[in-house]
């Protein structure tokens, strides 16, 4: 047994890994279940915690559904961060993790937490505020690394990034909400291109 194994975890080390087990229980259950087909009491029983362990990390079932949508939100990010590819035009970039944002939204999960409980149960103002917390960054940066290179013309590049984002959020939606969202994924990644297209091209 190394010494690691033989430390015991420290009081902090407990606390995380009793969060992470919560929400790792609560995001099983809103995927399978939805938000209003879960009780805490089931979070707690899946989790293998107390209630009280629950409530001490989550004041209400709203707050833990919002813990679970923004971990969803940074795996997201970290996804489309991790797969940029050296070389490659601004359009380039935006169009391959939008890309991939919009595959992860064919996902059950994806669909079930990210754009339908989390805008319904949140309410907009909070839905977007998360999001915009992790995605904005990420557009803001690779518009004004266009815009420098040239490759976008000189423009003010917060409301391009908030238009950018509120497009693919509204396309993200469009896909969840659609009778066969694998057509309407298709003809969001059509109109997303079409957009960047037309403000990434040199001018």
């Amino acid at each position: 047994m190394s010494t690691e194994e033989e430390r015991p975890r420290t009081q902090g080390e407990r606390s995380e890994a009793t969060r992470a087990a919560l929400l790792a229980a609560a995001r099983r259950l809103f995927a399978e279940r939805g938000y209003a087909g879960v009780a805490m009491e089931q979070v707690v029983a899946e989790a293998g915690v107390t209630r009280g362990a629950l409530y001490h990390h989550f004041a209400s079932k709203r707050e833990l559904l919002a813990a679970v949508y923004e971990q969803l939100e940074a795996e997201l990010v970290a996804q489309v961060a991790a797969a940029e590819v050296q070389g490659a035009s601004v359009a380039e970039l935006l169009l391959g993790g939008a890309s991939i944002f919009l595959d992860r939204c064919l996902e059950p999960e994806v669909q079930q937490i990210v754009l339908l409980d989390a805008p319904a149960v949140l309410g907009w103002e909070r839905w977007r505020e998360i999001g915009a917390r992790y995605g904005l960054g990420l557009i803001e940066s690779l518009l004004r690394a266009g815009v420098e290179s040239g490759e976008i013309a000189r423009q003010p590049v917060e409301p391009l990034a908030h238009a950018l984002l509120g497009a693919l959020d509204e396309l993200a939606l469009m896909v969840a909400r659609a009778d066969d969202p694998q057509v309407a994924r298709e003809e969001a990644g059509r109109t997303l291109e079409t957009l960047v297209r037309a403000f990434a091209a040199r001018r």
